[in-house]
């Protein structure tokens, strides 16, 4: 099988510089999606015995939270299709509160 490499197929490669910092990654077990209409936030939280933190924020335009919904939808079948089907986490129990800006001083 003859692959076509990027620049063959007419696309320019694009180099991603992974900072040392993120590599590791971050953990979560929570996730709070809200949305404007020209950007969907997602904030990433981990949370632990009434206690959370946002590990992360990932910003995306519709149109890109659209494709990503899409690969991670892909991703899952084939997870699932190669490894185990995964059985859905439970919700949250009680109330999950953020806190609120108060007004301005």
């Amino acid at each position: 099988m003859n692959e076509k490499t990027a620049s063959q197929k007419g696309q320019k490669e694009i180099r991603i510089n992974f900072p040392v910092n993120l590599q590791g990654g971050f953990y979560s077990n929570l996730l709070r999606v809200s949305h404007t209409r020209e950007e969907f936030i997602l904030d990433f939280m981990m949370v632990h015995e009434g206690m959370g933190t946002v590990t992360s924020r990932v910003i995306m335009s519709p149109g890109h939270m659209k494709r990503a919904v899409s690969v991670l939808q892909d991703n899952l079948k084939k997870y699932e299709d190669r490894i185990a089907t995964i059985q859905e986490a439970p919700k949250p129990k009680g109330r999950i509160g953020f806190p609120t800006p108060g007004p301005p001083s």
